[in-house]
């Protein structure tokens, strides 16, 4: 009798889709301490990558670095070809088309909802605010919020400010977007409301990777999990690969504590 195939063991298919991040050699200090330690990571156009791992594993700086809110003291990150260490303006060009989403909401607190979604469309990309107020009405709407445009953010629960912030990002059409625990900062019962605009985002096509503890998000998004701990990918898997049979000992036990 034939033995089954464990999930471990099936051969993924080639991936037809062309790669859009290329990391190599990629180390960060923090002084003396080493926080991402000779990262390379591959990610293809369209991919939707959830990273988790311990807290100071390196999961925040590495998408950080990717955006250059962080810069790396080794290795490489180039985006669609594109070197972002360079002072090209086809890299800045690059560097415009990632988005990003913090923790902390990170919106202008003396602008209303709408306007925080007009300032980098028109002082960045260069539109009409016709043009940009049609565009950021579009993305609130999407989000469900576009009731709210003319609030403050302090008028506004944790979870409406999260998903202005999403709106925000989105309106630079960017190619890429990155979530730095985007629920982390929420009450529990707002959490479900941001986490249902990332799932409706992926499904758009849109690039992905999101620093996240929300596994059941993970289970149902992501086509790929890394786990990060000390700065290096320990694992990089499918979600049914990573949830049902972790490789190493360290996910085993992160699982085992984040799933109890």
């Amino acid at each position: 009798m034939t033995a089954p195939l464990s999930l471990a063991s099936i051969a993924p298919e080639p991936d037809p889709r062309p790669v859009l991040i290329r990391i190599e050699g990629l180390n960060k200090h923090y002084g003396a301490f080493h926080v991402l330690r000779d990262i390379d990571l591959q990610v293809r156009e369209g991919e939707r990558i959830v990273l988790c791992g311990p807290s100071g594993s390196g999961k925040s700086t590495l998408i950080r670095c990717i955006n250059r809110l962080e810069i790396a003291q080794q290795g490489s990150i180039h985006v669609d070809g594109t070197d972002l260490a360079a002072t090209t303006r086809a890299a800045a060009q690059v560097r415009s088309e990632i988005g990003m989403v913090f923790q902390h909401f990170n919106l202008f607190p003396h602008m209303s909802v709408l306007d925080n979604c007009l300032l980098a469309p028109t002082s960045v990309r260069g539109l009409s605010r016709k043009e940009a107020e049609e565009r950021a009405r579009m993305y609130l709407s999407k989000v469900g919020i576009e009731s709210q445009a003319h609030k403050y953010p302090s008028q506004l629960s944790g979870g409406q400010q999260q998903r202005v912030a999403i709106a925000r990002a989105l309106c630079m059409k960017p190619r890429i977007m990155l979530f730095d625990e985007p629920t982390s900062a929420l009450d529990p019962e707002m959490v479900a409301e941001v986490l249902d605009v990332l799932v409706q985002l992926a499904g758009t096509g849109m690039t992905m990777l999101c620093v996240t503890h929300e596994m059941g998000f993970a289970r149902q998004v992501a086509e790929r999990v890394l786990f990060l701990e000390g700065g290096q990918i320990l694992e990089d898997s499918p979600p049914q690969v990573f949830f049902n049979q972790p490789r190493t000992e360290r996910a085993k036990g992160f699982l085992a504590q984040i799933l109890h």
